[in-house]
């Protein structure tokens, strides 16, 4: 899971700049998929977030702008996911090498 907020206090609006020509959350996400570990959700806290997951083929699933850290938005989101909780291993994967690919 991939936890996104616009309200960014080191560099607001970071999901959705321009990396390479996609927004950062797209890179994140293609980066993440590339690892091949399974499932890659975005837990995003704006719908202008999960439209441009959405709109590069990703799943995100909105949660609460207010949660304090992105532990807490991955926790809120895998509650929508899975309920029952069917998963026992989840990857909070962070944004710090957008555009990083193995060789």
């Amino acid at each position: 899971m991939i936890p996104a907020r616009m309200a960014s206090t080191r560099l607001p609006g970071k999901p959705l700049a321009d990396i390479c020509g996609l927004p950062m959350i797209v890179q994140v996400m293609h980066r993440a998929r590339e690892a091949g570990t399974g499932r890659v959700v975005v837990a995003a806290a704006e719908a202008e977030v999960a439209r441009a997951v959405e709109a590069a083929g990703g799943e995100a699933v909105m949660t609460d702008p207010d949660l304090p850290s992105g532990s807490d938005r991955i926790m809120a989101a895998l509650e929508a996911i899975d309920p029952e909780g069917h998963h026992d291993i989840i990857i909070n994967v962070q944004g710090d090498l957008p555009t990083w690919t193995r060789r």
